[in-house]
């Protein structure tokens, strides 16, 4: 296992996009786990008379380095501190739909007829619907807020992680160490999660750094949209919806927290790329 991660990480020293990627995702990361250190106010924290001021503007004692918004709150801190809200909501999205689309594709692959006809038609129909229109009605019955949010960005990503997973099931359990295993009498459990599970690590990590960027994007459009993380809480996409009606006005309201969420999952795509590179032997001679 250790071998394993040090060549992995030979591999994105290697990959100049990859390793970009990782180092802003470590940037943001360190932002969200330090926000009350090197936020200057709280992020709900109203300044009287401070409204609309331009980035870099001194405002009697204050400074507000990325301005404020429509009703006084400083930028700069709020961004800190949804560095945190986006990079925890894209990771319990990963989390929420790894684990249960795992848990299907193993017993889609593994089992086969009535199991997997059932847990492969529901893929389709998930699969079927537009991904952000889903999630909006699954948000519309469960009710707007941040938990039901990554409830809904996670059922809408299940579909990923269940169709990579039964297709390695599927091609990992005709092979002969799995054979043996079974003739040794050992029980299916054992042979889904001692057997089969590990050898199916690597495209499960390829695909959770991409659902990563999946979740943080779909979470802040869900925001955007008033279905997301509500007011006071500092996420981006909520940002956004809040400055949309002074997008003219006071352009930097929107930009900044677009910003932030272009280059976080710009930086996920690209540290996905890099990990499929690295831990696909056909494409390793690429990189």
């Amino acid at each position: 296992m250790k071998e394993f991660f040090t060549d992995l990480a030979k591999d994105i020293r290697k990959n100049k996009g990859a390793l970009a990627g990782l180092l802003f995702i470590l940037f943001f990361l360190v932002l969200g786990i330090l926000a009350p250190l090197i936020a200057p106010y709280p992020p709900d924290q109203v300044i009287d008379g401070a409204l609309r001021l331009d980035p870099g503007t001194r405002f009697g004692e204050h400074y507000f380095l990325f301005g404020t918004d429509d009703i006084g709150r400083d930028l700069f801190s709020r961004i800190i501190y949804g560095s945190r809200v986006s990079l925890l909501v894209g990771l319990s999205v990963v989390v929420l739909s790894a684990s249960i689309g795992t848990l299907l594709g193993l017993l889609s692959g593994y089992f086969g007829g009535w199991t997997d006809r059932v847990i492969s038609r529901a893929m389709d129909f998930i699969m079927a619907l537009p991904s952000v229109l889903f999630a909006i009605v699954i948000v519309a019955v469960l009710g707007p807020g941040l938990v039901n949010a990554v409830v809904a960005v996670s059922i809408v990503a299940l579909p990923n992680f269940t169709r990579l997973i039964r297709a390695q099931v599927m091609a990992e359990k005709s092979k002969q160490y799995v054979q043996a295993a079974q003739l040794y009498g050992a029980s299916h459990l054992r042979i889904l999660f001692k057997e089969i599970l590990p050898n199916c690590v690597a495209p499960l990590i390829v695909q959770g750094s991409l659902g990563f960027s999946d979740g943080v994007l779909n979470c802040a459009a869900l925001g955007f949209l008033g279905l997301g993380a509500q007011a006071p809480t500092p996420e981006w996409g909520t940002m956004l919806s809040d400055a949309r009606n002074f997008l003219e006005s006071n352009p930097w309201m929107v930009n900044i927290p677009g910003i932030c969420i272009l280059i976080v999952v710009l930086s996920f795509n690209l540290l996905g790329d890099g990990l499929r590179d690295a831990l696909d032997p056909r494409l390793k001679n690429r990189v």
